[in-house]
């Protein structure tokens, strides 16, 4: 099995360095707060560093799950010095295609390797090990990653080459956005004509309107409780990135960009911690429709 270093603990990372330790890895941790890598410790067999340098030293592979372009590029200019030839950097943050190309480069220069791998799957999908994870980078190191990732990954897809994954991502939270707002409006539509939503849902989850967010979220939805997993600010922080990138690529994402305000919205509600289906609070009574 491989040395692998862990940076980065929040509710997705937390989970994924355990399962590597699970699956025989030799796994050492960092996280900006250093008592969460204390705790993570007291639960795994690994090792917690107080920098992210020590903890990479000797390692094959170097994970990532930060928050944003800046937090990654921040710990990359930490390890950077301390990257050793054939080393793999992977890098589970959901960023921006720019930096991961940038970083490639400077991978490359010390003759290591680096993926953007940017996950989906939420923080049930990394405690349960079942994470999407879409990839790119050079087709050798994806051969050698994979079977790392595999410890907390069910679909693996290397996309293409450096910032692929991360494109490949946006294409990911631009669905959703869209999904969840025309669930937010069938609901909305089925309890203003006093239907029964359940019996509504029923009936048409069989059939070409299904999805995920409807089979997961359309109860919770409706009862308009909204802890369950993926935050509004980090998803405006997603699509941020995606009309980014459209903005380069010459793309339009209309609906995108009107999702994107209608969550500013909920931010304005007090929703910032709230979970992305919470675009139905919109329609509440008192509140713009």
């Amino acid at each position: 099995m491989s040395k692998c270093a862990f940076l980065g603990l929040g509710v997705m990372g937390y989970p994924m360095a355990g399962h590597l330790v699970d699956a025989g890895h030799a796994v050492s941790v960092w996280n900006r707060t250093s008592s969460k890598a204390a705790d993570w410790a007291k639960q795994h067999d690994g090792t917690p560093y107080e920098t992210a340098a020590d903890a990479i030293a000797g390692c094959d592979y170097v994970l990532l799950c930060l928050g944003d372009d800046p937090d990654v590029e921040a710990v990359f200019d930490q390890i950077e010095d301390s990257l050793s030839e054939g080393t793999i950097v992977v890098d589970h943050t959901t960023a921006s295609a720019g930096l991961a190309r940038k970083l490639y480069e400077r991978c490359k220069a010390k003759s290591a390797e680096f993926i953007d791998a940017p996950i989906s799957g939420g923080q049930a999908g990394a405690e349960r090990g079942k994470l999407t994870i879409m990839c790119g980078g050079d087709d050798a190191a994806m051969a050698k990653a994979t079977p790392v990732m595999q410890a907390y990954g069910a679909r693996i897809t290397h996309i293409g080459e450096s910032g692929a994954g991360q494109l490949a991502k946006s294409v990911n939270q631009i669905c959703i956005a869209g999904i969840v707002q025309g669930l937010s409006e069938g609901i909305h539509f089925a309890e203003t004509s006093g239907l029964d939503v359940s019996k509504v849902i029923e009936a048409i989850s069989g059939g070409a309107a299904q999805s995920w967010q409807m089979e997961n979220r359309w109860e919770t939805m409706a009862e308009r409780d909204f802890d369950h997993g993926f935050a509004v600010d980090w998803m405006r922080k997603d699509l941020r990135i995606a009309l980014s990138a459209a903005r380069e690529s010459g793309a339009s994402l209309p609906v995108t960009a009107l999702v994107d305000q209608y969550y500013a919205d909920i931010q304005a509600m007090g929703g910032s911690r709230w979970d992305t289906s919470s675009l139905i609070n919109r329609f509440r009574k008192g509140d713009r429709d």
